[in-house]
């Protein structure tokens, strides 16, 4: 990125922002088109800049889309989910909490889930294609494809059936799912072999009991 200031052209990249413990950060989903899709305000837990440790939780409220007539992503049939006009609109991340780690630089996110009553459930590798972050937080493109990791070790493929259709929607090519189904195998290898962050590592972790839910800023419903 190029740094205007004052009618002059600075070649000095903008530094990408390091969020403190405590702030809030959008972990958003766009799309290869440049346009937005889901969502996510997120309590800061730790970041360094390549990796953001961060809260989703249940209640906080979310941006998502969903065609005009106001069908959300799973209640369109497959040959829908893709296509189409969509416009935002105003949701709840419900039923269950979830901690985050974001690698700036991989193409996947890891998702722990908590029950209602903090019991750890499972893990979720979310495969996203990285698009580094801006001032408001982390951009990334899902890749529809995912991993669902299990207590004991036991792993499966999420969303497989979606992938034709997201393809034949230009949703990704088929060099981007070249690299998330590596990604998704290099993480089912750590899964296999107990390796961070598949080893019980934040698996006890809770919310700071003093955060207040992230806000969702009013301009998200417009774009």
């Amino acid at each position: 990125m190029l740094n205007l200031s004052a009618g002059n052209l600075s070649l000095e990249p903008i530094q990408p922002p390091i969020w403190l413990p405590g702030e809030e950060a959008l972990y958003s989903f766009w799309r290869l088109d440049g346009s937005l899709g889901t969502v996510h305000p997120a309590r800061v837990v730790a970041d360094d800049g390549d990796q953001l440790l961060c809260w989703v939780v249940d209640g906080t409220p979310i941006r998502t889309t969903t065609s005009p007539d106001g069908r959300s992503y799973r209640d369109m049939p497959l040959h829908e989910r893709f296509n189409g006009p969509r416009v935002p609109a105003r949701s709840t991340w419900r039923g269950t909490s979830t901690l985050r780690l974001v690698d700036e630089h991989r193409w996947s996110s890891v998702w722990w889930f908590f029950e209602a009553d903090g019991t750890f459930r499972n893990w979720y590798v979310n495969l996203e294609v990285p698009l580094g972050r801006d001032e408001y937080g982390v951009r990334r493109v899902d890749g529809v494809l995912d991993v669902e990791v299990f207590p004991d070790g036991t792993w499966s493929w999420k969303d497989e059936h979606e992938l034709a259709a997201a393809m034949a929607a230009g949703r990704f090519d088929r060099w981007h799912l070249k690299q998330l189904r590596a990604e998704g195998e290099r993480m089912i290898a750590l899964a296999e072999a107990r390796l961070f962050p598949f080893d019980g590592t934040y698996c006890d972790q809770v919310p700071d009991p003093k955060w207040a839910l992230p806000s969702l800023p009013d301009g998200l419903l417009q774009i």
